[in-house]
């Protein structure tokens, strides 16, 4: 073999393994939106199950107010839905998107609800109710934490994939944009 193919196989060989290590760095990337997911779903979960809760509790109480809590467990059931959409690849543009809209609206829902509660004086003396309460704000908090870290994930990956030379071999293995919410 002359210096000119050994020049070129050497050249092909680093090629091929840069592709290589070009694509498990996005893999491994991806993998990070879809681990920094799973910790924000188990926040939503808690989240609906402690709404749950509440509404059965606050429903006896303030019946007059079915309007509010119907809002909640309609935004409640869009959250869930997007939610159950996005786990299979969170990932992807569109099912987070309509996650964020209803996350959106349940945090308006949600609020409403937490308004009404400072409203009515007479519900002070219920300490399981003020618990709950007090659960849910802490859980929110963790959701606002673990939503940070999907975004960040979702930074760090969409940066991957717009570096050169990355940005054309993620177009080659069919990596796309992923969406913050």
């Amino acid at each position: 073999m002359s210096g000119l193919n050994w020049t070129l196989w050497t050249v092909a060989a680093l090629l091929l393994f840069w592709g290589i290590g070009a694509y498990n760095r996005l893999m491994r990337l991806r993998n990070g939106i879809n681990a920094a997911f799973v910790q924000l779903d188990e926040h939503l979960s808690a989240r609906a199950a402690l709404c749950s809760k509440l509404l059965v509790l606050l429903e006896p109480l303030l019946s007059n107010e079915k309007a509010t809590f119907d809002a909640l467990e309609q935004a409640e059931a869009e959250v869930r839905a997007s939610a159950q959409a996005t786990r299979p690849r969170p990932y992807v543009a569109e099912p987070v998107g309509a996650l964020g809209v209803a996350s959106a609206v349940h945090a308006a829902a949600l609020t409403r609800l937490m308004s009404m509660l400072e409203h009515h004086a007479e519900l002070r003396e219920h300490a399981d109710l003020y618990a709950l309460v007090d659960e849910l704000k802490m859980v929110e908090r963790r959701r606002t934490f673990s939503r940070q870290l999907f975004n960040q994930a979702v930074w760090l990956f969409n940066e991957a994939i717009t570096q050169f030379p990355t940005r054309i071999l993620a177009s080659l293995y069919g990596f796309r944009e992923a969406r913050s919410l």
